[in-house]
């Protein structure tokens, strides 16, 4: 690679395995009407899996930040135990309020429900989720069904549990290839993410693909190429300022043509309230269905855990926008307010596909709402 970027630098020819790619890499990068109108046109497949596809030229960018993932072989005690071990903040900001509350209480009286349901609220589950919430216990309570706070404390863990099992169709990853497109606005960490995704679909025997389509941010092409490199994967790119459309139709036909298994599609981090970006959104999606006509498989929106209840606007305003398929959680071992978990659940009507707790590769795991809900009620066996 370096040889390569020496001799591109000096105007030499650079050798490759496929001698049609130099003439495609000597051609002006096509635009979006053009390649429409040309859809057998062949990205070179010959190159090695770190390497990436670039059309037109690319103006050397410093990274913004540099990705803070850190590969490490994950710990021996397992993704539960340090599910554990990273909600202590919710845990601490709503379970452990909540048995101080019924530490020692022999009877559910209302201003005890009161208080528990300020509580769900505090911990940004919502003023509407902790509502109904508590609109069904208070009625259990009245027909002599809950009489005691243990039996109370059962009832929340199950009411909570109900709530984040969204009916939803499993995760297969099929389509020849599943064309993933991965939404959110600035700084939810969304190109991290994808390279945490990218990793744990590796660890399933899968291929992929990635596509720089976030043109519009400093440096966000580099930052995604140097991902691709880390997890030995291609990565299709154009010059800053090309057309997403273009990219993400790009590496729709790169990807069937190297049959990997799954493309992932970086977007920009677009501001939610600015409709010109809203609008380049659903031009990727349409562009995409020329190439595969039931893509992107998967729509999922990335948000950031300890912004609460700004999270759940976010997913109202890209739901507008476009098909919403489900949502990774980022940074759940930074906040408190855990709840929001279950807002999103309720609300959205969405599923929570992958949550994150942690910087490390490891650290994005498949949602698991059993596990996510019997982490945060394990009662502490040493006590506090």
């Amino acid at each position: 690679m370096f040889k390569k970027l020496l001799k591109k630098l000096k105007g030499e020819p650079i050798e490759t395995q496929s001698p049609s790619f130099q003439e495609d890499a000597q051609a002006e990068a096509p635009t979006l009407a053009e390649t429409a109108e040309q859809p057998e046109k062949a990205d070179d497949l010959s190159l090695s899996p770190a390497d990436s596809l670039q059309e037109g030229p690319q103006q050397p960018q410093k990274a913004e930040t540099e990705p803070a993932i850190q590969e490490e072989t994950a710990p021996a005690e397992g993704f539960f135990a340090r599910l554990k071990q990273k909600l202590a903040k919710s845990k601490e900001g709503f379970v452990r309020r909540m048995d101080e509350l019924l530490l020692g209480k022999k009877e559910i009286s209302p201003e005890i429900l009161d208080e528990l349901e300020e509580i769900l609220v505090t911990a940004d589950v919502g003023v509407k989720t902790a509502s109904e919430i508590f609109e069904q216990i208070r009625a259990e309570v009245k027909r002599k069904e809950l009489n005691d706070v243990d039996a109370l404390r059962e009832r929340i863990q199950f009411k909570l549990l109900e709530l984040l099992n969204v009916n939803a169709p499993p995760l297969t990853w099929k389509g020849n290839p599943c064309v993933v497109l991965v939404v959110g606005v600035n700084g939810v960490g969304k190109t991290t993410t994808i390279a945490k995704l990218t990793y744990f679909l590796q660890e399933q025997g899968k291929t992929c693909l990635l596509a720089a389509a976030d043109t519009f941010r400093a440096a966000a092409i580099e930052q995604l190429d140097t991902w691709g490199q880390r997890l030995n994967t291609p990565v299709i790119k154009h010059k800053h300022g090309a057309d997403p459309s273009a990219v993400a139709f790009d590496a729709i036909e790169a990807g069937i043509k190297r049959k990997v298994d799954v493309v992932i599609i970086d977007t920009a981090g677009r501001l939610h309230t600015k409709t010109n970006l809203m609008e380049e959104l659903k031009k990727i999606r349409r562009v995409i269905a020329k190439k595969i006509p039931d893509a992107p498989h998967e729509t999922f929106l990335v948000l950031d855990a300890t912004t609460g209840q700004n999270a759940l606007s976010q997913a109202k305003l890209f739901r507008e926008a476009t098909d919403l398929t489900g949502i990774i959680l980022t940074k759940l071992d930074g906040t408190a307010k855990g709840g929001i978990v279950a807002a999103i659940a309720h609300q959205m009507r969405l599923p929570i596909r992958f949550i994150g707790i942690g910087e490390k590769m490891y650290d994005l795991r498949p949602f698991d709402a059993k596990d996510f809900v019997a982490a945060l009620f394990e009662r502490d066996t040493q006590g506090s």
